[in-house]
């Protein structure tokens, strides 16, 4: 009996969190000073401290035996043909309701946090494309120089010599030098791994993510090394409570480039260009087309075996889960969806603008 009405409480209370979770949202202020600069700051450290000395991913391993338990209610609900499914249904509702309790507490609640641009002091506005051209250019020249440090030679191709963990920990140099410049994104006790599932990650079109409920980055071991350290640095971001998208992607941009390492630097500009480039593809195609053939050819030839990567691994499956994805960050204010990738554009123009001042 004790049992049921627990179940009942706590299914009640899952109502009672969305309410509030919607009413907190409206106060990013308060959120950005009690929450992200307060006792998120304590939450994160201990779970960074706990799961990161362990070598493998905690994480990947709790998501696995959660998709094994919802598997194993749902085949045993068929099974016993609905038998009991109110009894049944409420357990998972209250169930559900301690995920998205621990999900919005150690996590979450960082999405609905003043924006980036206003942390670091960086004025965004609308920007016109002879603004983002020039953004570009400047891209471009870096991209080029760091190219060249490393191959020698604008038509080879770079190779990543580094290991995943190498990578992981090389990570934290961009973070201790950038942080000497902007303190709130001092990183300490990492817990960056590889993921378990980085076969099943290829296969959804990710190359990485954090899990909220351990603390833990995980990297997706089989993407492109010259893509890895950029990846690393934007789930570190996530880890620092930056869970924007595109706040996570220009945190991880700064580390990047910031560290001394051109393995790094390369990369950090690689992703940069990316998204810039998309955007002018978009305003004016044959801009765009002028551009790239500025770029050095073994640059070209990076993007290119970067394309073939992910194209072995297409699947009909991919475009459901970009979806439901979709979904959940328009779920958290972010209403661009995984559009909201791509605003990093504004944030690159910001800073490179308050840099030329």
């Amino acid at each position: 009996m004790k049992h049921k009405k627990t179940t009942i409480y706590l299914s009640i209370f899952l109502g009672i969190q969305i309410i509030f979770v919607q009413f907190i949202s409206n106060y990013p202020s308060f959120i950005e000073r009690y929450y992200s600069n307060g006792i998120y700051l304590y939450i994160s450290a201990f779970l960074r401290i706990i799961f990161g000395w362990i070598p493998f991913s905690i994480g990947d391993l709790f998501l696995a035996v959660l998709g094994f338990l919802l598997l194993r209610f749902i085949f045993r609900l068929i099974k016993n043909r609905f038998k009991n499914l109110i009894p049944k249904l409420l357990q998972l509702t209250a169930f559900t309701s301690i995920l998205y309790c621990c999900f919005y507490l150690f996590w979450g609640f960082n999405y609905f946090r003043e924006p980036l641009a206003k942390n670091l002091k960086l004025e965004q506005a609308n920007y016109t494309t002879e603004q983002l051209t020039t953004v570009a250019e400047k891209i471009i020249l870096s991209f080029n120089t760091v190219h060249l440090q490393l191959a020698k030679n604008d038509s080879l191709k770079i190779i990543n010599p580094y290991t995943q963990k190498e990578m992981h920990t090389k990570a934290l140099d961009g973070y201790s030098n950038i942080s000497k410049t902007y303190p709130q994104l001092t990183y300490t006790h990492p817990s960056v791994k590889s993921s378990l599932m980085s076969l099943l990650q290829s296969y959804i079109g990710t190359a990485g993510y954090l899990n909220p409920l351990t603390g833990e980055a995980h990297i997706n071991d089989r993407i492109p090394k010259t893509a890895t350290p950029t990846t690393t640095c934007h789930e570190m971001a996530h880890q620092l409570g930056f869970a924007a998208e595109n706040e996570a992607n220009f945190v991880g941009f700064l580390a990047a480039v910031s560290n001394e390492d051109v393995y790094f630097q390369y990369s950090g500009y690689r992703m940069a260009f990316g998204y810039v480039i998309s955007e002018i593809r978009k305003r004016n195609p044959a801009l765009a087309k002028a551009l790239w053939k500025t770029i050095n050819k073994g640059i070209v030839k990076d993007f290119q075996a970067s394309t073939n990567f992910w194209r072995q691994y297409q699947n009909p499956i991919e475009p459901f889960v970009k979806k439901g994805y979709n979904s959940y960050l328009k779920a958290n204010k972010q209403s661009k969806g995984t559009q909201s990738y791509n605003y990093v554009v504004n944030l690159l123009i910001a800073y490179f603008q308050k840099n030329d001042k």
